[in-house]
């Protein structure tokens, strides 16, 4: 945590917030319904959190990341 007011406090709130709007919302004006808009946001939801690779993890999905980080604790 850094000073209040920094704008480092919400970095990755406001980097994830980006991803979402530019990967999902971009360009649809409407769904046929909530459950709709839901379950594309879910979607995307499963796919940033367990299969999307990342450069700072080498190139590995964050659950990837955690599970080999995980075993070599356990280890």
């Amino acid at each position: 945590m850094g000073a209040v007011g920094t704008s480092a406090d919400n970095a990755a709130c406001e980097s994830f917030h980006a991803s979402l709007k530019r990967e999902v919302l971009q360009d649809r004006r409407r769904w046929d319904g909530a459950e709709e808009c839901r379950r594309e946001v879910f979607a995307w939801l499963v796919r940033y959190n367990s299969r999307r690779r990342h450069s700072t993890n080498g190139q590995m999905s964050p659950m990837a990341y955690e599970q080999s980080h995980s075993m070599a604790l356990a280890a």
